[in-house]
């Protein structure tokens, strides 16, 4: 439940406990102003109950909107808050919808990815009410991989590329560039990224690896191969490492890393479902952190 939100509301879980505070400060006193409201009225239990209830609404529908506000800007959540009343507003009609995202200079995101595309699902579907960024276009080496199903439901092209030019030729460069591309992000891709590709996107390129790097990390080490050898290891913990890439295997500067347990019954299959949920909640939320900073 509480990942879901965290997922919905696009934010990490200190911001998350923040937030409820501001919920909770808000409702209690909100109840008591109501309480204050009717005895400052006048009010009984003689008192018509539709008075009551026009009170109570007042208090609900006005009170509460400044209450919250208030009370966020105290936490350091008042960004979340108004945007959380724009949208209020907006649906009722009292605001008018923002201004496409494209003329608010809109960051452009390039997803490269070799698989199932779980991760670029993630990505897809965080930034798809986003006014921060949006992914432009999938990357892709595999036909038949599962990440292209998910660009055609999405309505995102999907940019098929060969080996020889991508090794030896211009990395694609120009493609990327025609789609606008900010920052490129690395979503279960087993390419190694070339060196036209790096110069053209300095410190614009990132990756998420399955283990705590600098453990496990390096030329053949993905996917179940990492899991596998955390375990023979007798590692205790394990966990995910997002970073810059540079021109050798998982060894770019570390941007973020979080770890959960390796319990001494895990199978590989069960400690990569582990690891897919800090990717998933974890991945999207540092990319909107990186857009924010171009």
């Amino acid at each position: 439940m509480l990942k879901r939100l965290q997922q919905k509301w696009k934010v990490g879980a200190t911001q998350l406990i923040l937030i409820f505070c501001v919920f909770a400060i808000t409702g209690t006193t909100t109840a008591y102003l109501s309480a204050t409201a009717r005895r400052w009225a006048g009010f009984t239990t003689d008192t018509f109950w539709l008075w009551k209830v026009l009170l109570s609404m007042v208090v609900l529908i006005f009170g509460y909107q400044v209450i919250l506000l208030t009370v966020a800007f105290f936490f350091g959540q008042f960004s979340f808050f108004w945007n959380y009343e724009k949208k209020i507003l907006t649906r009722v009609g009292w605001l008018r919808k923002p201004a496409s995202a494209q003329s608010i200079n809109m960051k452009q995101l390039t997803l490269f990815a070799s698989g199932a595309g779980s991760n670029a699902r993630e990505i897809i579907r965080y930034f798809k009410d986003s006014t921060t960024a949006r992914v432009a276009l999938i990357v892709c080496n595999k036909p038949g991989a599962g990440v292209i199903g998910i660009a055609e439901a999405e309505g995102i092209p999907v940019l098929m590329i060969e080996k020889e030019r991508f090794f030896r030729g211009d990395g694609y460069v120009p493609e990327l560039q025609r789609a606008g591309t900010d920052l490129i992000v690395l979503a279960g891709f087993l390419w190694k990224i070339p060196t036209a590709l790096i110069n053209a996107y300095p410190r614009a390129i990132i990756n998420i690896h399955p283990a705590l790097l600098p453990k496990f990390g390096g030329k053949g080490m993905y996917g179940q191969y990492v899991h596998e050898s955390v375990l023979q290891a007798g590692e205790l913990e394990s966990g995910i490492t997002i970073h810059y890439v540079d021109e050798h295997y998982d060894n770019g500067d570390v941007i973020f890393q979080t770890a959960c347990p390796v319990l001494e019954s895990d199978t590989p299959e069960q400690l990569a479902q582990r690891i897919h949920q800090l990717e998933h909640l974890h991945y999207p939320i540092v990319i909107r952190e990186l857009v924010e900073k171009i």
